[in-house]
């Protein structure tokens, strides 16, 4: 159950990162209510995670993930560039999450 509310909590932590650029300065009322429940519905469920996974592997999923989601959708909501660095900085995110993953054991 603990790996089903880590990939809620990243589903939340990507809302919060693209939410946080709608929200022009929090100047944007709507935008600023969506991503402060973004972020509260984030990281209540990686704190459900994490009374099961060590924190340190956790909280570097929710975060790596979190970040390769924002950039793709960043990508196709806010047409930012995705650029070869950035492909192979993805590449390594996504070593990093299976190595932990594995690590983890569970």
């Amino acid at each position: 159950m603990a790996w089903i509310y880590l990939a809620i909590a990243i589903v939340f932590e990507i809302a919060f990162a693209l939410g946080t650029n709608a929200t022009q300065g929090f100047t944007k009322l709507w935008p600023s209510v969506f991503t402060l429940l973004a972020a509260a519905g984030g990281i209540f469920t990686l704190s459900l995670a994490l009374t099961t996974l060590d924190v340190g592997v956790g909280y570097t999923i929710w975060t790596g993930v979190g970040s390769i989601g924002t950039v793709i959708l960043g990508a196709l909501v806010y047409k930012e560039k995705i650029t070869l660095p950035k492909l192979i900085s993805f590449a390594a995110i996504i070593a990093g999450v299976v190595t932990l993953r594995l690590a983890a054991g569970v």
